[in-house]
């Protein structure tokens, strides 16, 4: 298989891109509702659980797929790399941060903050630690773009309100959320290069499940919390584990196989985009007119980010992702 930089410097397939545009919103779509699938088991069901078990489902899942997709040998490989345990401690402490700003902050607030980590941290870091990428986001027009996306996200999630008063320690979520999400995900994108990310991701979800119940006693709900849920909220945590841990990622770092590591993540302004609506038809919550106003904007930054990326050399290995999933 092909490493990174091993393609051709010419612009991005029309066929690629819009596939891979379409994977990117779907697994925006499928992280949106992790928010919703967090309050809709809670109170009654522990923070423990909600850690330990979509871990459990997603990894065993995402492992079940590595190895019936042919990545066995790679899989196994991965399991004696140092870095694979970073990417790990990355996973869990996005998930805890993630976890502990959806209870202080909210799901929609809390979505702005992997926004942050999405469409900003993530494309700089890239840019910074790979100069490949330069080429990709050196242009006013692709500028224009993640400015718009960012903004019309951000619109989506604030709606005219601020970020929820945080106090104390707390502060410490909202920190760690946008640098956990944008490590994590750059980390094992860079490690997928020239293997299957199947076999690169998968084994952080189990070792994260296995990390989570090793954590679970300094956790509300403790071990026993873990292995004492609800017939409905058990169910719900496994669709939790199906989707944001399994579906969506497979799928994003599809997106990421074809594009590289810039156009993907800002394709992700869909997520809070996606939770503001999906919170509005369940949770009931209103829809100010700057909310709405968020969405078309985000779109546009959308459509000019990826017309500019699909001019420039697309960084990404393995056009087709050969062999990926």
């Amino acid at each position: 298989m092909e490493g990174a930089g091993s393609r051709a410097a010419v612009p991005v397939e029309n066929q690629t891109r819009a596939v891979s545009v379409a994977l990117c919103l779907a697994a925006a779509f499928g992280w949106a509702t992790y928010y919703l699938f967090v309050l809709w088991v809670t109170p009654g069901t522990s923070p423990s659980a909600i850690i330990v078990l979509p871990f459990a489902v997603g990894g065993a899942t995402y492992s079940a797929w590595a190895v019936l997709r042919g990545h066995a040998r790679a899989f196994a490989r991965t399991w004696t790399e140092p870095a694979a345990y970073l990417r790990t401690s990355l996973l869990l402490g996005m998930q805890l941060a993630v976890l502990a700003s959806t209870y202080l902050t909210g799901p929609v607030d809390t979505s702005l903050l992997t926004l942050i980590g999405d469409v900003v941290v993530t494309p700089l870091v890239a840019v910074w630690l790979v100069g490949q990428y330069r080429a990709s986001v050196g242009t006013p027009l692709f500028a224009a773009g993640l400015l718009l996306s960012l903004a019309g996200g951000a619109l989506a999630v604030l709606g005219g309100r601020r970020l929820s008063p945080v106090a104390d320690v707390g502060w410490a979520a909202v920190v760690a959320v946008p640098l956990t999400v944008a490590f994590f995900f750059f980390l094992s994108a860079r490690a997928g290069e020239g293997r299957p990310s199947a076999a690169v991701v998968a084994p952080s979800m189990l070792t994260a499940a296995a990390a989570g119940l090793l954590v679970a006693p300094w956790l509300p709900g403790g071990e026993a919390g873990v292995f004492h849920v609800a017939p409905l909220p058990l169910v719900v945590l496994v669709a939790t584990g199906l989707t944001s841990f399994f579906l969506s990622p497979v799928l994003y770092f599809h997106a990421i196989d074809r594009l590289g590591l810039v156009l993907p993540p800002t394709l992700l302004t869909a997520i809070p985009v996606f939770t503001l609506l999906l919170s509005a038809l369940v949770l009931g919550l209103e829809l100010p007119p700057l909310a709405i106003l968020g969405v078309p904007v985000a779109a546009v930054g959308g459509i000019l980010a990826i017309r500019a990326y699909a001019a420039g050399p697309p960084p990404a290995t393995d056009p087709g992702g050969s062999g990926r999933r």
